[in-house]
């Protein structure tokens, strides 16, 4: 993780990231729900997200960056290729932390940077663990002792996977990884995954912290 890559459209990419020096990065429910708003600003129009979770002090996000050659509805409108070859995916990432930090800093009458820089990223090059990251952050808050069920955490995409309300997560896509509604929901019971995946997640030790009394 030494030697930076920027995105690259049409490839998956695990990413994630926590507040410096282990700080929270969210302390009310506004700030989770701002969050995402600046997400769908910034990111929404360049990836298609497959899972997220936003945890007290750090965050997970399973997203494939946008072929160039793709026309696609977002939230924010209909983007053709054109459109979104004027866009770097990494400096979209770096505006949804900056404007972030900018507000979270006025809150707690805090200054400095927020978050670590650079943001992790993990390129996804076997779909064969498309299904197992999914499952892996939707349970972050299971490994980290906050919920007892993947189920019950309000600031995941398991919640949106599952709804039939119109959001920003490609829902049909990790449903047909998992052939069913009922099959997600039983392999987020399961707390098991295979050694390979270990590759895509080299998550650091602060992330095996119990973030229950933060």
């Amino acid at each position: 993780m030494n030697n930076i890559k920027p995105l690259e459209f049409g490839k998956v990419y695990h990413v994630y990231n926590r507040g410096t020096n282990k700080a929270p990065i969210f302390r009310t429910n506004s700030n989770y729900r701002y969050f995402l708003h600046l997400y769908t600003k910034y990111i929404d129009p360049v990836v298609d997200t497959y899972a997220w979770v936003l945890m007290k002090n750090h965050f997970h996000f399973l997203i494939r960056v946008k072929d160039l050659e793709e026309s696609f509805t977002s939230l924010t409108g209909i983007w053709e290729p054109v459109r979104l070859k004027k866009l770097s995916p990494s400096r979209q990432f770096s505006h949804l932390f900056n404007a972030y930090a900018r507000a979270f800093n006025l809150q707690e009458k805090r200054s400095g940077a927020l978050f670590e820089r650079p943001f992790k990223r993990i390129e996804v090059d076997n779909d064969q663990y498309f299904k197992d990251l999914v499952v892996y952050i939707h349970r972050n808050p299971v490994k980290h002792r906050v919920n007892e069920d993947a189920s019950d955490y309000p600031w995941s995409s398991y919640g949106s996977i599952i709804s039939i309300k119109p959001n920003f997560v490609s829902k049909e896509t990790v449903l047909g990884w998992f052939d069913s509604i009922g099959n997600f929901k039983a392999c987020h019971r399961r707390n098991r995954y295979p050694k390979q995946l270990n590759k895509f997640i080299l998550e650091p030790k602060w992330m095996g912290k119990d973030l229950s009394g933060l």
